[in-house]
């Protein structure tokens, strides 16, 4: 395993060793790469304690991984309050503010984050910046109905101050990404001025019409895990606080 697999499954084994306790019963599992190591640590807590535990997905990779793990899946129809969520991130700033939608999932992991009494963010060492947009470049992904987007390009690229904003392409398919809802997704970079404070901008880019959700989560998480390349994880903590600890075996 190479070094960025090891500080995802890092972060995500001492995450769920923190946060996934014998009392949660409604657990969210999130989307993206280190998403399948924090199933993986959550199986190894046995089928008793996974027994009358029942898991929301937020699209169809981690519905996926917990069936094949032989899971107890369930919607958030049924589940509107979840004990637990945990999630990765596309980067990660001091205030744990992150973008996602990286994987065209955001619309359904805001839900699950928040409809969750906790909210989790694992990720590796690469995703923790200071300022979002520092090493994510692509930009803010927008989830958008179709029928719109090309007024909701005008408007990023005259209005909102984003002028590479663009509709995201698919790679072996002909024609735009298509989200899970049946939606476009918009990559929108904005400079570091307005990045500084991504809640704004987010209330800005949410206010267009047409707009379904827009991949800034500002607020939100609890903490964030990050592995790290020496093999310990970094925990930011949503008062500020910071821990270096030891990965788990």
């Amino acid at each position: 395993m190479d070094i960025i697999e090891s500080s995802k499954r890092l972060a995500a084994y001492t995450a769920v060793d923190n946060h996934v306790k014998p009392e949660h019963k409604v657990i969210g599992i999130g989307s993206g790469s280190t998403v399948p190591y924090v199933v993986e640590r959550i199986v190894q807590q046995g089928a008793e304690a996974n027994k009358g535990r029942v898991f929301i997905p937020t699209g169809f990779q981690s519905k996926e991984l917990i069936v094949s793990s032989g899971l107890g899946l369930g919607d958030v129809d049924q589940y509107p309050t979840i004990d637990v969520t945990l999630d990765g991130a596309d980067e990660v700033d001091s205030q744990l503010n992150c973008v996602k939608g990286g994987g065209a999932c955001h619309l359904r992991e805001k839900v699950l984050a928040e409809a969750a009494r906790t909210f989790i963010l694992v990720a590796d060492y690469r995703k923790n910046v200071q300022y979002l947009g520092t090493n994510f470049l692509q930009g803010v992904p927008i989830e958008v109905v179709p029928f719109a987007y090309a007024k909701v390009l005008q408007n990023l690229h005259h209005v909102l101050g984003s002028p590479k904003a663009t509709l995201r392409m698919a790679v072996k398919k002909a024609g735009p990404v298509v989200s899970d809802n049946g939606n476009f997704i918009i990559d929108a970079p904005f400079d570091r001025e307005k990045m500084i404070d991504p809640f704004t901008i987010m209330a800005q880019i949410k206010m267009l019409t047409g707009v379904v959700e827009v991949g800034l989560f500002c607020r939100m998480a609890k903490a964030a895990y990050f592995g790290n390349e020496d093999g310990t994880v970094t925990v930011r903590w949503d008062d500020g606080k910071i821990d270096q600890v030891a990965a788990p075996v």
